[in-house]
């Protein structure tokens, strides 16, 4: 029987692929699933691992061709994720892991609304601001950019069906999987009637 999907999502800066490589670390059964950019590579990033990183040519290309289960534009960059590994995954009831923006969240829940939505946010805003500053990857111009998007993201929380604090990575990352888990195994049960 198929898996049922999980999608994280959060603000820039939340933490979120920190979160999910303790997930890929801690718990391998768990498969994540690597989007499409077409930004560079930051330091440290490896290509199939974090992300696939393509051209925008290429990008347009999985548009066109419909491979993309959801797609946006983020600080100039596109982000998607192919559509193809995702439902290989499910299929063979492996639990599977979205870490998306939230405009990507969004598409997937039109899509596919019987996915478990699971929203990261930071401890504090001062901390935010802290995590996307002491990164040392983009301009201050940037940075602000970032923050007035994650000031709309964070509003946005009401529309997810869990709520993680990101305080401490490896609790967060055992949250996570404990929630992907749980809904794993209840999807899984089969139905029975009440006697």
């Amino acid at each position: 029987m198929p898996s049922r999907l999980t999608v994280l999502s959060g603000p820039s800066g939340v933490g979120k692929g920190t979160v999910v490589e303790a997930v890929r670390e801690l718990h391998p059964h768990v498969w994540v699933s690597v989007s499409c950019t077409t930004r560079a590579p930051r330091r440290g990033e490896r290509e199939g691992i974090q992300y696939r990183f393509v051209d925008r040519a290429g990008f347009a290309r999985m548009i066109e061709r419909g491979e993309l289960l959801e797609y946006a534009e983020f600080a100039g960059n596109l982000y998607g994720t192919p559509s193809a590994p995702v439902y290989e995954h499910l299929a063979a009831g492996i639990p599977t892991l979205l870490e998306i923006e939230l405009q990507g969240a969004r598409q997937v829940r039109s899509t596919m609304p019987q996915a478990q939505f699971v929203f990261l946010v930071p401890p504090s805003w001062d901390e935010l601001g802290r995590r996307l500053s002491d990164r040392g990857t983009e301009p201050r111009d940037v940075i602000e950019a970032r923050l007035a998007r994650a000031k709309v993201e964070l509003a946005a929380e009401s529309e997810f069906d869990k709520v993680i604090v990101n305080d401490d990575v490896g609790r967060a990352a055992a949250e996570l999987v404990s929630l992907i888990e749980a809904v794993c195994a209840k999807h899984d049960q089969p139905n029975r009637q009440e006697s």
